[in-house]
């Protein structure tokens, strides 16, 4: 016989594993992600759903959740076992559309509130068309909770939404009930028993080494010997030789759509097995301990797969991420190179410098060099950029960020534009406040000092006039002061733009929350919970 020591301190770890799952992160599109969310989901479903209230509550009654594909008559079989209809069966797919769970008057309250399924509004059981009771859920899942004295006290069936539905939250709803199960009852039919659906689920039941039953539902009585020789000899191969295999024949209660109740004697040896699970203390307990003991052992093979997809995600964001950083570093150098040789003072830049000051006004210098310094940052955010989305080309997972680049693009120009402004009207009142220092009888004009100093700052060799300019204005002393001033002013300046520009890039990544903590702390809580288990 499974047994399991259910300690407050596997408690403990679990729910701080059930925190590390829950923390884990997988937006980018890399291969394998889908699998893994997959994963994560199916980990947060069995933690929530089942493993911890069931720990917790090892006495509550068994849960049978009936699983299968679209027309396997699982509401049906779910209506026959109790007696009477409780849940909605007919020729309308998906028919059930509010998963149904019906217990023993007496087992109602441990369903009632959210012990298991916490996520599941409760709705009060009516029998279908009963125009009384709840009104369906507005938004969302719900779980419909209904009462007969025909089911025995300790066992609740659960009739899910088909495992194959078209609607896509109807699968992912009935993939998540089989996730709180304690006995997953699997129901194929005689058409459909091979299908890879069902068998997909039945391997993950054996992976988990849940407690497991099977239907074969609506067999033809001609064939019924041969059909099941075939499907006992699938189940022999896939290692699931041992799973008690039911088998119901065709019949007209079960031919018009499933709107009748099939005999008793169609579904007793079901019944009866199902009762002597949930009455037989030994029984009981196998069932239990089985198919959570086989969730936990399970944890071993599946959160490194999840932490391997935790680091696969933090590599490509780190490939990512230094791809920006690296092209906006060089062309940050690039920009300080072209500063030293002066290429802003070029085009009409120059020809304005060589026109001050008989020709060209100070402010229109000015207006030629900050024109020239921001056509040269433009160039080194663009330059940049292209190398970031020829770095990303190569990233299957930078998709979605290299759609928010254009948008980042357009704006670029007008952000870099205004931060060349503010740096022009910083040097003016750096020049004002050295004019405004001076001991000189007669003050220089600010705006002439202003236009000199950034001749001199962005115009490298070829303008070292401009300095000399400014000596004669200033002194000595003021000119080197204000110059050492200035030049920090411009090289903080166009670090900033750049800066800027690349944290402006790496906002959509950063905002996915990728980061490699949470792999380490998977591994260290699965350390814990070995440990505790």
């Amino acid at each position: 016989m499974v047994t399991l020591d259910v300690r407050p301190q596997l408690l403990d770890a679990l729910s701080a594993l059930r925190d590390r799952v829950a923390a884990v992160r997988l937006p980018l599109p890399l291969p394998g992600a889908p699998r893994a969310r997959q994963t994560r989901a199916e980990l947060l479903a069995q933690l929530d759903d089942y493993l911890v209230p069931r720990l917790r509550d090892p006495e509550a009654p068994l849960l049978a959740v009936i699983g299968g594909s679209t027309g396997a008559g699982k509401s049906t079989l779910v209506n026959s076992l109790v007696g009477r209809r409780v849940s909605e069966a007919g020729v309308l797919r998906p028919t059930t559309r509010v998963p149904v769970l019906v217990c023993h008057p007496d087992d109602r309250h441990w369903f009632a509130d959210p012990r298991v399924l916490p996520r599941l509004p409760r709705l009060s059981g009516v029998r279908p068309g009963d125009p009384d009771g709840d009104e369906e859920p507005g938004e969302g899942p719900a779980l419909r909770i209904d009462t007969a004295e025909t089911v025995p006290r300790g066992l609740a069936l659960l009739d899910a939404p088909d495992i194959d539905s078209l609607v896509v939250e109807s699968r992912e709803l009935a993939a998540r009930l089989i996730c709180a199960a304690d006995i997953w009852v699997m129901v194929t039919t005689a058409s459909r028993y091979a299908d890879a659906v069902p068998w997909h689920l039945l391997r993950t039941a054996k992976e988990y080494d849940a407690t497991l039953v099977t239907v074969l539902d609506r067999v033809p009585h001609q064939v019924i010997t041969e059909v099941s020789r075939q499907y006992e000899a699938l189940l022999v191969r896939a290692g699931l030789g041992d799973v008690p295999r039911f088998t119901i024949p065709e019949l007209p209660e079960s031919a018009d759509g499933g709107t009748g109740l099939l005999p008793d004697t169609a579904v007793a040896p079901l019944r009866t097995w199902l009762a002597h699970r949930a009455q037989d203390p030994a029984a009981r307990q196998q069932a239990v301990f089985r198919t959570a003991g086989g969730v936990i052992d399970s944890l071993r093979v599946r959160l490194p797969e999840l932490a391997g997809a935790v680091a696969a995600q933090n590599a490509a964001a780190v490939r990512l991420t230094g791809a920006v950083e690296a092209a906006y570093e060089q062309e940050r150098e690039r920009v300080r190179r072209e500063l030293r040789r002066g290429a802003v003072l070029s085009g009409d830049a120059r020809t304005r410098w060589r026109a001050h000051p008989r020709d060209s006004t100070a402010t229109e210098l000015l207006d030629a060099l900050a024109e020239s310094l921001t056509a040269l940052l433009h160039c080194a955010v663009a330059a940049a950029d292209e190398r970031v989305q020829e770095a990303w080309r190569r990233e299957p997972s930078a998709a979605a960020l290299r759609r928010a680049t254009p948008r980042l693009d357009r704006e670029a120009d007008e952000r870099v534009a205004m931060a060349v402004r503010r740096w022009r009207r910083v040097l003016e009142e750096l020049a004002e406040d050295e004019v405004r220092r001076t001991e000189r009888t007669s003050p220089p004009d600010p705006e002439t000092v202003a236009a000199l100093l950034a001749t001199a700052l962005l115009g490298g060799r070829r303008v070292r006039g401009a300095g000399e300019q400014l000596a004669e204005l200033l002194g000595a002393q003021g000119t080197v002061r204000l110059h050492d001033r200035a030049g920090e002013l411009t090289g903080t300046a166009i670090d900033r733009v750049l800066h800027e520009e690349r944290d402006r890039r790496l906002a959509p990544l950063d905002a996915l929350g990728v980061t490699p903590e949470p792999q380490a702390a998977l591994i260290a809580a699965l350390s814990v919970l070995q440990k505790e288990r």
